[in-house]
């Protein structure tokens, strides 16, 4: 290994909540109206030295923003490129590969996929095109097998079949587990990025979600992990294990941080999402407690303070029924 970049491997985030409830799908399209002039592949911004994101556009999964939300970027070392998350579609990703050889001339050496979530995946075909592997945490490819296919066939149809033409579900050239199998899996681009996951115990926002640090510029790729201004997903989540994994990534003291949707920020982007999910949590809880029924819940618990936040009408009403069904078992389970 290259003492010139660290990869690093568990944020050790504890173990499986008892209450957690499996319950599969894809994200949820709404009908949330798009703003009249939309950039839907703006130019990367540059962050920090060597450091450039991808912003994706705010809003629901409609035709309009063609469910280009999911942020990305890369990193520029000494020896070459690592991307990280590839965009939507295929068209997606070529216009990101397109963007990044427009910025620099030095080869991609892999593109680092964060989480199995349509709007970060599904442009890595493009990459492979060009003969650049695809890197992803072995769990989360075992799930965008299991599922991925099923939500590219809700894209075409919801999107039409234009702007997903020549996608396919991609299949991770290269998977890691442990961080020996990362040092053997990710290229070394001569700068140190420190890669991180949940324990072998206990996924976090997903099952092997990872966050990508770059320590020279303290500039953070959340991933699934961190949403900004944008409601967080619980669906796959393992929330004792997310908690602990913020906390961690609260201990990095990061400079910048690119969340998976929503606007760059800084580390106050984590103290928005614990606060979202703390209340979420305690509503539910004392609606669940009080005997009212999961066909209430939803219209029950708005949460004004978060409305105006991305996904509120879709996301944040489908957290609540999984919540719901999940505190709901816990109860019925202890002794």
């Amino acid at each position: 290994m290259s003492d010139s970049i660290s990869r690093r491997g568990t944020m050790h985030a504890g173990l499986v909540s008892a209450a957690a409830l499996g319950l599969l799908g894809c994200t949820t399209f709404g009908t949330a109206s798009t703003p009249s002039t939309i950039v839907l592949e703006p130019n990367p911004q540059a962050l920090a030295d060597g450091v450039w994101a991808f912003v994706g556009v705010p809003g629901d999964i409609t035709p309009e923003t063609l469910a280009r939300h999911g942020n990305g970027g890369f990193i520029v070392g000494r020896h070459g490129v690592l991307v990280i998350d590839a965009g939507v579609s295929l068209v997606h990703g070529q216009q990101r590969l397109a963007a990044i050889r427009r910025t620099t001339s030095l080869p991609i050496r892999a593109v680092l996929l964060t989480h199995a979530m349509q709007e970060f995946i599904f442009g890595a075909a493009a990459f492979q095109a060009e003969g650049i592997p695809v890197v992803m945490h072995g769990d989360a490819a075992r799930l965008m097998a299991a599922r991925c296919d099923t939500c590219l066939k809700t894209l075409r149809r919801e999107l039409g079949e234009a702007p997903m033409l020549g996608t396919r579900v991609p299949k991770a050239d290269r998977t890691f587990s442990t961080e020996q199998e990362l040092l053997q899996t990710l290229p070394d681009i001569g700068r140190r990025v420190h890669v991180a996951w949940g324990s072998p115990s206990a996924h976090t926002a997903s099952p092997g979600a990872i966050t990508v640090f770059d320590t020279s510029t303290a500039t953070l790729f959340a991933g699934a992990l961190l949403e900004s201004k944008t409601i967080p997903d619980v669906q796959d989540a393992n929330l004792d294990a997310w908690q602990r994994a913020r906390q961690t990534l609260r201990a990095l003291k990061p400079a910048r941080i690119v969340p998976g949707r929503g606007p760059i920020g800084d580390a106050s982007m984590i103290d928005a999402v614990d606060a979202y999910l703390q209340d979420v949590i305690k509503h539910v809880h004392a609606f669940v407690e009080a005997g009212r029924p999961l066909s209430d819940a939803a219209d029950a618990i708005e949460l004004p303070a978060y409305q105006a936040w991305d996904r509120h009408e879709t996301t944040h009403r489908r957290n609540v029924s999984i919540l719901y069904l999940r505190l709901e078992r816990a109860m019925m389970l202890k002794p």
